[in-house]
């Protein structure tokens, strides 16, 4: 098999290549934290759409060792072929089946599209020979991109506001440069495609295949991903083409969850989660500047969570064994309730007025929205020796 040595080639909001050694590190991690943080059991059989990196991965490592279930998991990744390395969530993923099977741990993975039918159809096949009815799905797809499965159309989404031209400052994170940035309204198009690609049709879809196939077991309970945010990113956020998209999933789960409670005392659930550095977060205008000056109030504060943190703060209190959620006046779970308090958004409020270029690194943590992001793609972990060679091919075994 091929070995390199890995460098990171990092270009804005991406990074070209990935290090396996340390993804593996990363999983790593995240796994002993729920180890340490949960029962160990109390989950049979889950469902993980979107189960390779950011929330999607915490979830499965949280099912799966956290509580102990049988986990499918089914991610769009690609493996490494020849020098080539693979992405991100592929190595994350050889990881976690690596871990569970040492420790006689049951996790298997569709690569594929999740949008699509036959990927839902091998996602069905697997559930009935080797699992049987699903306690919890975990929906946490985030793609710029859909096809429908049923007209064949691709979908493309955008981040834009509904109204006026959106301007505000953001950091370039090429030349670590604070600079003004102005985004164009969105057309009736770009709205409908982007409800499209990141509403809640494609969620909805998924159950409705789940229960015609009597795969949900009595008080299934499912849960999708959301974010609300604060007030400098609201009209290009949740006022625009994103949070229309929020908004029609939050009316999914309202639907869903009144069906499933008369059909199988189930429950579906939208979890506004916090503002966190993922590959999806930091593509988005804004919100690397805003997550750089939240960090820094919320470490200082002592109630920062990374996404690990998070997920199994949700499974205790909210959607785990014997859990029952506290809702918000619009039926959602709050696991972003420290990030939005008050004071600490009044807190992150004065820094967003006095940050500049100059004094950016003093009054944020930069330097650890950085850190953070290069370790989404395996670099800058401890204890990794990032000059040996690494195999590049590792497959899920």
């Amino acid at each position: 098999m091929a070995q390199a040595v890995i460098n990171p080639r990092i270009r804005g909001f991406l990074c070209l290549t990935t290090h396996p050694t340390g993804c593996a590190k990363n999983v790593q991690q995240q796994v002993a934290l729920a180890k340490k943080s949960a029962p160990g059991k109390g989950l049979g059989n889950v469902l993980v759409v979107g189960s390779s990196a950011g929330y999607g991965l915490s979830s499965t490592i949280t099912s799966l060792f956290g509580y102990g279930a049988k986990v499918l998991s089914v991610a769009f990744e690609r493996p490494g072929n020849g020098d080539r390395p693979g992405s991100a969530g592929w190595y994350n993923l050889a990881e976690v089946h690596r871990l569970a099977k040492a420790e006689g741990r049951h996790i298997e993975t569709i690569c594929g599209d999740a949008f699509s039918l036959p990927v839902t159809e091998q996602a069905i096949a697997a559930l009935k020979a080797r699992y049987g009815k699903i306690d919890t799905f975990v929906y946490s797809l985030a793609s710029p991109k859909r096809t429908d499965p049923v007209t064949g159309v691709t979908h493309t989404s955008c981040l834009k506001p509904i109204g006026p031209t959106y301007t505000s400052r953001t950091v370039d994170l090429d030349t670590d440069a604070i600079k003004e940035i102005s985004i164009a309204p969105a057309t009736d198009a770009d709205v409908a495609n982007t409800v499209k690609v990141m509403g809640g049709e494609d969620w909805e879809r998924w159950i409705t295949a789940l229960a015609a196939a009597d795969l949900l077991a009595p008080g299934f309970k499912t849960v999708a991903y959301s974010y609300i945010g604060p007030v400098m990113t609201h009209a290009v956020y949740r006022a625009g083409t994103i949070g229309a998209a929020k908004e029609h999933l939050e009316a999914t789960a309202k639907r869903l969850d009144t069906l499933l409670q008369k059909t199988i005392g189930g429950h579906a659930w939208v979890s506004v989660n916090k503002a966190l550095v993922t590959q999806a977060s930091s593509a988005i205008p804004v919100v690397p500047l805003y997550i750089a000056l939240l960090y820094k109030v919320m470490k200082e504060a002592g109630n920062h969570e990374g996404t690990g943190e998070q997920i199994l703060r949700l499974f205790r209190d909210h959607i785990g064994p014997g859990a029952t959620p506290t809702l918000d006046d619009q039926g959602r779970i709050r696991v972003d309730d420290w990030e939005m308090d008050p004071k600490i958004q009044a807190a992150v409020a004065a820094l967003w007025e006095q940050v500049t270029t100059e004094n950016l690194s003093a009054i944020s943590d930069y330097a650890g929205f950085k850190h953070e992001f290069r370790t989404l793609f395996g670099f800058e972990l401890d204890g990794v020796d990032y000059g040996a060679p690494v195999e590049i091919e590792h497959p899920l075994v």
